[in-house]
């Protein structure tokens, strides 16, 4: 009796970690500058009871706490746990954490130089070696969603066609951690969901810098494929040597 009352507890604890660190996920896209008023939501999974930890739609980042987290079933979306309606982007979360296992945590934000380059349908080039410290070729934008797919199960529809924009396009989704939904904004990925707002942080940030480069220059090409391949492989994988030992 014992032991299940520990490992009760041990679980109750783990969830509570999980609603904290999703909270301060949340808290820190207002602190990077990549949201306001209520736009946008981070989440994290609990890949082993396979529940997934988020936002509650339109609460104001102000008054967010951890208890306010709302958690969903991964398989269902139905609400598990909290008292609180889930960010109405939660489809979309799901469908990222069910088409990729390694997905720890999503971010969504309409930070404004990413949301620009969604709007006008483009993908980020790789200009240069900033771009290549953290992705591995250009951000892809998908294809606008069809008239049907808005019209019905439209948030679950939008993480289909990122989806389906990496499988076309034979992206990696652990090298290439962001994606541009066309007219809408940007979601980023990662191990844990302080990750995937550094990513949002990160896509924000190279957005801005490749506006910036084809202003100078609006002929500008991609930089050199070898150049950039050194750049993402000195700071990931088995070739990584940027940074300390860990």
């Amino acid at each position: 009796m014992s032991r299940l009352f520990v490992s009760a507890h041990d679980e109750n604890a783990m969830l509570n970690a999980l609603k904290k660190a999703v909270c301060e996920a949340n808290l820190r896209l207002l602190a990077e500058g990549l949201v306001f008023h209520t736009f946008g939501n981070a989440s994290a999974i609990d890949a082993r009871r396979r529940h997934v930890v988020i936002k509650p739609s339109g609460v104001p980042y102000d008054r967010l706490l951890p208890r306010h987290m709302v958690v969903v079933s991964l398989r269902t979306g139905r609400v598990v746990d909290g008292r609180l309606r889930p960010s109405s982007d939660t489809p979309t979360h799901l469908a990222l954490y069910r088409a990729w296992p390694d997905v720890g945590g999503v971010a969504h934000s309409h930070s404004l130089h990413a949301t620009a380059w969604a709007q006008a349908r483009g993908a980020i080039p790789a200009l240069g070696t900033t771009h290549a410290d953290y992705f591995h070729g250009p951000v892809p934008c998908t294809r606008p969603l069809r008239r049907g797919e808005i019209a019905a199960d439209y948030e679950a529809n939008t993480g289909k066609v990122i989806v389906e924009r990496f499988a076309r396009g034979r992206i990696d989704p652990r090298q290439v951690p962001g994606v541009l939904v066309a007219c809408h904004g940007p979601f980023t990925w990662g191990v844990t969901a302080d990750e995937a707002v550094e990513n949002a942080a990160v896509l924000e940030y190279l957005a801005r810098l490749a506006a910036a480069t084809e202003a100078l220059d609006a002929r500008a090409r991609p930089a050199p494929r070898e150049l950039l391949a050194k750049h993402y492989r000195r700071k990931h994988g088995p070739e990584a040597y940027y940074g300390q030992a860990r």
